[in-house]
């Protein structure tokens, strides 16, 4: 059975100020488990977000939709300097490819 706090995205990584690993909830960005493992602190970020998603349930609150069950339409719009653009539109132009299939060439290497 998947739980709803399942669905949700964490990440765990190491936090030198407090010197241990911090587990986070890119839904529940205000939300955090520090512990001195990897597996500690996303057993712990897992329940925090459990416990959340239940007061919230209880109080009729709207909870967030989990990002792995959103939409997306694969379009998105990036305001850049005219420079730049132009600069893009040349090494496109080079390349033989679109503007839009460079831009996404790129994104993806990052």
């Amino acid at each position: 059975m998947v739980l709803e706090q399942d669905r949700y995205t964490y990440r765990v990584t190491w936090s030198a100020e407090d010197m241990e690993y911090v587990g986070l909830c890119a839904e529940f960005p205000s939300l955090s488990w520090l512990a001195g493992t990897p597996e500690d602190a996303l057993q712990g970020i897992r329940q925090v977000v459990a416990e959340v998603v239940a007061d919230m349930t209880t109080n009729n609150e709207s909870i967030p939709e989990p990002l792995a069950l959103r939409p997306y339409s694969g379009k998105f719009m990036v305001r850049i300097p005219p420079e730049l653009h132009r600069q893009l539109a040349i090494e496109a132009a080079e390349s033989g490819v679109s503007l839009n299939r460079l831009a996404s060439a790129k994104l993806s290497q990052s």
